[in-house]
């Protein structure tokens, strides 16, 4: 398992320098300059002199393999540069990583809470009023926008109920509504995606000599089925945690949550390139690592995987 997880760590370099190559090369590719914008937000007239003044100012008027090989020479060192619009460090990003990180989180631990029973319960009561009613908010969840499901949830249990806040970042309460829009897309499709991984397990030949055995039903399901019908589930649900934090932009619009989307989104309309290239160097990050996680849980489910992995030297 050691080697297995060595192999892991040790392809996160290239990818991770691999990304913010791309990255860089996007970013300068984009329309705009980013002087021009440094000025305009500094309330100073753009003319050709202070463009070029600012550009100059700020490192833009080298080649750009010049200005990579700089800005990665700092990043091996965490020094990501300094942010074009505010002067300051470009790791404030830092600060409003968390909060991006506990929305994202509880909305992850929300969807486990939700989809796995019902998905289970799907299962092994089929076609029952609960089965159906699951197949019915499967497809209503994934039609459903998540702003349109964000600004339903603070109409009716802000503005009207007043159970929840309707915006910011501050107790429990704040939490609730941005997570139930967060979660609410992915929740019942993965019900469904568990339900069908359980019923294909549910007659094998393993299944049945476990129940010859005696073994109650719950023990059956729980330790045989479930293991292994849970890797796809797995799968599915590694996959979305990448969209969970892209969609975490919108959910921070709609209900004011000073988390790094909103941030990230600010310094793409400044053309603020150090924010942009650490925002998505940590997103790759947080990204890669908990697919590292997966990965774990993966060989602990299946030997074979581990095995393969314990071949690396």
């Amino acid at each position: 398992m050691a080697r297995f997880i060595l192999k892991k760590l040790f392809n996160l370099i290239p990818i991770l320098i691999g990304t913010s190559f791309i990255t860089f090369l996007l970013i300068h590719l984009v329309p705009g300059d980013p002087a021009e914008a440094y000025l305009r937000l500094s309330q100073i007239p753009p003319t050709d002199e202070a463009i070029e003044h600012t550009q100059k100012e700020l490192g833009l008027n080298k080649p750009l393999y010049i200005q990579y090989f700089s800005w990665l020479q700092g990043a091996l060192q965490l020094d990501f540069g300094d942010s074009f619009t505010t002067g300051e460090p470009a790791k404030e990003a830092f600060y409003y990583l968390w909060p991006t990180l506990q929305l994202t989180l509880s909305a992850l631990l929300l969807t486990l809470l939700i989809s796995i029973p019902i998905g289970i319960f799907s299962a092994v009561y089929k076609n029952s009023f609960i089965d159906q009613l699951s197949r019915l908010l499967a497809y209503v969840g994934a039609s459903m926008p998540s702003f349109w499901l964000g600004f339903l949830l603070l109409y009716f249990f802000s503005y009207k109920l007043g159970l929840f806040p309707s915006g910011s970042r501050g107790t429990i309460s704040h939490l609730v509504l941005p997570s139930i829009t967060l979660c609410l897309v992915y929740t019942f499709t993965f019900t469904r995606l568990l339900r069908s991984g359980i019923l294909e397990f549910m007659h094998e030949p393993f299944v049945m000599y476990a129940r010859s055995r005696g073994l109650k039903e719950r023990v059956v399901i729980g330790k045989h089925v479930l293991k292994n019908a849970s890797q796809p589930f797995i799968t599915a649900f590694s996959m979305s945690i990448g969209h969970m934090l892209a969609g975490t932009v919108i959910v921070e619009t709609v209900f004011s949550w000073p988390g790094m989307g909103r941030y990230f989104v600010t310094a793409i309309l400044n053309r603020d390139y150090p924010v942009i290239q650490l925002c998505v160097l940590l997103m790759t990050l947080i990204f890669i690592i908990i697919n590292l996680i997966v990965d774990i849980i993966y060989a602990y489910l299946d030997p074979r995987i581990r095995l393969k992995g314990d071949q690396f030297k």
